[in-house]
């Protein structure tokens, strides 16, 4: 281990479909500093499981390789988990379409030995714009999201595209709850980790540039049917693990304008394109009515 501050830290990467995005962002992430890396391959085709086969022994990354897709969770939750068996004391899981540098590894992995907290940096765009300050807040009252809290009971939340956790914190979480499989998993993480008295850190100065999208084939503005479906759905999921009966009636109330809103993140056009969004945004209504 060179002396990057990193300690028995490990970098834990998800991929499903990702050989390329795994190529250009894990080597310059984690550079010589010697850092475990794990990379969990979510099943999705034979070419991908070859290719990222192909990376792992290159680099010399751990490689975790699950017959079916796990989901966001699931993946993290296997990846954390080898890499605590390994004696890391502190992980730090990252998007494979985002990427930091060694110093950022080793100031995410110091604040979360530091102190009992789940910690996640500011991210950037590769624009240069920003993608999340930090914390986003939550309305317990109907589920609208917000960049600065606006009622006394709006809870924080950090985004699941770069955070880090020390051993002891994750073990009581338990790790994320698969049942969201992709979406509102960090949402759900960081309200459990409040429930169990610890924090939610941003670290400020660390460089994590996040190139959203990358991993769920969207073209320019517009999402990917899965990110319509999963976001709306998982909304009321959410509700219904944490809220009592008239909160989960409130957040009900407001689904349509939520799945609006949601739907409108990729632009007007893009329903004039082709029946994707339209799926999608119905699949994640229906979803979400069921809940």
């Amino acid at each position: 281990m060179t002396g990057t501050g990193l300690g028995n830290c490990a970098l834990v990467v998800v991929s499903y479909g990702s050989s390329e995005l795994l190529a250009a962002n894990v080597p310059r992430t984690a550079g010589d500093s010697g850092v475990r890396v794990v990379v969990v391959d979510s099943w999705s085709s034979d070419v991908e499981r070859a290719a990222v086969s192909r990376l792992a022994a290159e680099h010399g990354w751990d490689l975790l390789t699950p017959d079916r897709n796990t989901g966001f969770g699931g993946g993290c939750n296997l990846g954390v988990q080898h890499a605590l068996g390994a004696g890391a004391d502190v992980v730090v899981l990252l998007n494979p379409d985002a990427w930091s540098d060694p110093d950022g590894l080793a100031t995410l992995a110091g604040a979360a030995r530091a102190e009992r907290a789940l910690v996640a940096p500011p991210v950037l765009r590769p624009d240069g714009g920003t993608y999340s300050r930090g914390l986003t807040f939550l309305s317990l009252a109907d589920g609208t999201m917000s960049g600065q809290r606006r009622l006394p009971d709006d809870v924080p939340w950090l985004s699941g595209a770069c955070l880090a956790v020390g051993a002891e914190l994750w073990a009581d979480l338990g790790g994320f709850d698969e049942d969201y499989f992709l979406y509102w998993e960090d949402v759900d993480l960081s309200y459990r980790v409040q429930q169990l008295g610890a924090r939610l850190v941003v670290a400020e100065g660390v460089h994590v540039v996040h190139a959203e999208g990358g991993t769920q084939e969207s073209r320019g503005r517009a999402k990917s049917e899965t990110y319509y479906r999963y976001d709306i759905g998982n909304r009321m999921l959410f509700a219904r693990k944490h809220l009592d009966g008239p909160g989960v009636r409130r957040w009900r109330r407001t689904l349509p304008a939520a799945a609006r809103a949601v739907a409108l993140r990729g632009g007007r056009r893009q329903f004039l394109e082709g029946p994707g969004p339209w799926r999608g945004v119905s699949q994640g209504v229906l979803e979400a009515l069921r809940r």
